[in-house]
């Protein structure tokens, strides 16, 4: 399942898409609906980087993938959050809670990987009003202003229109645009628009009766149980659940859509080029942190470059690169190089977690 960036006022893209959204910067108003973000999951596509770090930690130019979502909550005036956690827990609920002490938050942790609804089902004690249920493996632009003047429907669903449709859970909408039903992996066309894992939900009594009606049934593959199922629940009793599709949609599932979304940022607002330096070209998009030091060195487009890193004599591009890593002689591309890592004299693409080494021989 997946999740995202949203943006809320309709007159803006996603704001931390266009600029560098800052904690200290508390929204006046106050939007009267809970938040539910699953965080539970251990992130095996994106290994080896998710061994040490949650994979919302994951950085994308410039921040963690967390941080877009949680910038834009705090900006549209959201208070209360349920983080329903599990692997590597301590380190999610340190980095909220210190990055983020105007959320009242709630940790749960998911002791049982038993899916979706299993995992919303843990926030039940927190909810007594409207909800907005958000997963976090992509990012994507969505105008939430909707869900303060609603009125013909009951929840919204958000989508995407893809042509991969075989690979996803589609949404089979009727004539009026709302949803009937979620049907996972269709292999005839009957829809195109992938479910992306973005929920409003005004009934709130009844998504929880079908998330129970749900879980009381038989699982699915890998034991799963399914919030969609709780979505159809309501939908067989009267509930109207609008589909809206959004702009954009970017994954931060695996390493090389991670790469991609980072060529996305990068290009509308989160560039940051390093000062002039003899000896050192710059392709750009790039985000280079603060305290990088580059000598006799190419690089970009498409590079985000941790603080605290040292690069001399290489080229690269397309990657990701950690904080106080050090590379020299290289030439890379389509690269992801975690924290605390070294490379020396190496060409082509790599995937190096932290405090790892290497070198040519």
């Amino acid at each position: 399942m997946n999740g995202g960036l949203v943006a809320f006022f309709a007159e803006s893209r996603c704001p931390a898409m266009d600029r560098d959204t800052g904690t200290d910067s508390i929204a006046t108003r106050e939007l009267h609906v809970k938040v539910v973000i699953p965080l539970a999951g251990k992130g095996t596509r994106l290994r080896p980087h998710t061994h040490v770090t949650p994979k919302p930690l994951i950085e994308v130019a410039g921040k963690p993938v967390m941080s877009y979502i949680l910038d834009d909550l705090q900006a549209m005036g959201a208070r209360e959050i349920v983080f329903i956690t599990g692997y590597l827990k301590e380190k999610i609920e340190a980095y909220i809670t210190e990055e983020y002490p105007s959320f009242t938050a709630h940790f749960v942790e998911q002791k049982v990987q038993d899916g979706t609804a299993g995992a919303v089902k843990l926030a039940r004690p927190y909810i007594d009003e409207d909800v907005l249920i958000l997963f976090v493996d992509t990012l994507f632009d969505a105008d939430l202003s909707i869900i303060e003047t609603i009125e013909d429907a009951d929840g919204v669903i958000w989508a995407k229109e893809v042509e991969d449709y075989q690979r996803f859970g589609v949404i089979v909408n009727d004539e009026q645009g709302y949803m009937q039903r979620i049907v996972e992996k269709p292999s005839e066309p009957i829809s195109k628009l992938a479910n992306i894992g973005l929920y409003y939900i005004r009934d709130w009594e009844l998504l929880f009766e079908g998330i129970d009606h749900a879980l009381a049934g038989e699982p699915g593959k890998g034991g799963e149980y399914y919030l969609t199922d709780a979505f159809q629940y309501m939908i067989d009793r009267g509930s109207r659940i609008r589909t809206l599709e959004v702009g954009g949609w970017y994954d931060c599932g695996k390493p090389e859509t991670l790469l991609d979304t980072n060529r996305h940022l990068l290009e509308t607002g989160r560039a940051r080029r390093p000062a002039p330096a003899d000896g050192v070209t710059v392709h750009d998009p790039v985000r280079v942190e603060d305290d990088v030091t580059l000598a006799d060195c190419e690089i970009g487009p498409n590079v985000s470059i941790g603080a605290g890193t040292s690069i001399r004599g290489s080229r690269i591009r397309d990657a990701i690169i950690g904080h106080d890593t050090s590379i020299q002689d290289a030439d890379l591309h389509d690269a992801m190089i975690g924290d605390h890592a070294v490379v020396r004299g190496i060409a082509g693409t790599a995937n190096l977690g932290h405090h790892s080494e290497v070198a040519a021989e």
